[in-house]
């Protein structure tokens, strides 16, 4: 499985929109072959695929297959762009995935900014917050032409419990986990429950990959393909 320093170097490669360096991070296979990071990987690959960086190509072809076969929500998307095609036309938009999930997540939803790529929660459109005021006909022309709602939080998380439990435990773990997603305070108690086998690090690993796919899924049903992410140019 992939371990922390791994996460930690793929997620500062994407950050910073370095294919070349999350080729190099991917190209003896391993991390591909452990299937734990696809979705990740694949952003990074889509942004070296772009750079035109030396077996970039290769691996692009490699992850597609193995997204294929797995076969979660949003993998044929990702698999789509890694291959050059699609069976719709989609927008490029430079998503931060990131901050978009966090949004998803978020109980009062938000919007995401179709020009910059930014996701954000809609408490910060709140007038009281901002303290910035529009009138009905600049909110309907900035809306159509900018923003993408985001609906109130998903309900997906306790399904990936369920999943997690279902194909990565068993024996007396698994019994436990079932117990502890029972009622409220599920996800406080199942994270207890892998914390005390040091298996916490893996099921974040897992559900952040069914939380990108299901990003990348929405998107895609609203016309949206993921773009690379460029740094900013300092100031």
């Amino acid at each position: 499985m992939i371990d922390r320093e791994q996460l930690g170097e793929l997620r500062g490669a994407l950050r910073l929109g370095d294919g070349a360096t999350l080729v190099a991070l991917v190209r003896d296979g391993r991390l591909l072959a452990e299937a734990g990071a696809l979705q990740m990987i694949g952003d990074g690959l889509v942004a070296a695929l772009a750079d035109q960086v030396d077996g970039a190509a290769e691996l692009a072809a490699d992850c597609a297959a193995r997204l294929r076969a797995r076969g979660w929500t949003g993998d044929d998307e990702l698999a789509d762009q890694l291959e050059g095609r699609s069976t719709r036309e989609l927008r490029p938009v430079p998503i931060d995935l990131e901050q978009l999930i966090m949004v998803f997540e978020d109980s009062e939803g938000g919007r995401l900014d179709l020009q910059t790529g930014e996701a954000w929660p809609e408490y910060t459109f709140d007038y009281a917050t901002t303290g910035m005021e529009t009138t009905e006909e600049e909110e309907e022309e900035e809306d159509e032409d900018r923003w993408l709602y985001i609906d109130s939080g998903s309900h997906d998380g306790y399904l990936d419990m369920q999943e997690f439990i279902r194909t990565r435990v068993d024996g007396r773990l698994a019994e436990r986990l079932e117990e502890a997603i029972r009622g409220r305070g599920a996800f406080r108690r199942f994270r207890d429950v892998l914390a005390d086998h040091d298996r916490i690090h893996e099921f974040h690993v897992f559900s952040d990959e069914h939380l990108r796919g299901r990003a990348r899924a929405w998107l895609a049903d609203a016309g949206i393909a993921v773009a690379p992410r460029r740094p900013r140019p300092a100031p």
